[in-house]
């Protein structure tokens, strides 16, 4: 069976799920143009005058989303 699930998705889920890290947040984004929301985390910024790296891990299910199965069937 196929998969779309790679092991940076496995280690952001373990690592959300862990309570190890305390640098997860939940973002207000677009996606497609169009609102949305993502867990992402947050790296600090390296020097006073820099920004914070934002990095998405998983984005909210939107009204506009299909989510099917492999097979094509509605999930």
């Amino acid at each position: 069976m196929s998969t779309n699930i790679h092991p940076e998705h496995i280690s952001a889920f373990e690592a959300l799920t862990s309570g190890e890290c305390e640098n997860f947040a939940v973002f207000s984004c677009f996606v497609d143009g169009e609102p949305a929301v993502a867990i992402v985390a947050l790296t600090p910024p390296e020097t006073d005058e820099g920004e914070y790296q934002i990095t998405p891990l998983f984005v909210g299910v939107t009204e506009a989303m299909n989510l099917t199965d492999h097979d094509g069937m509605a999930a």
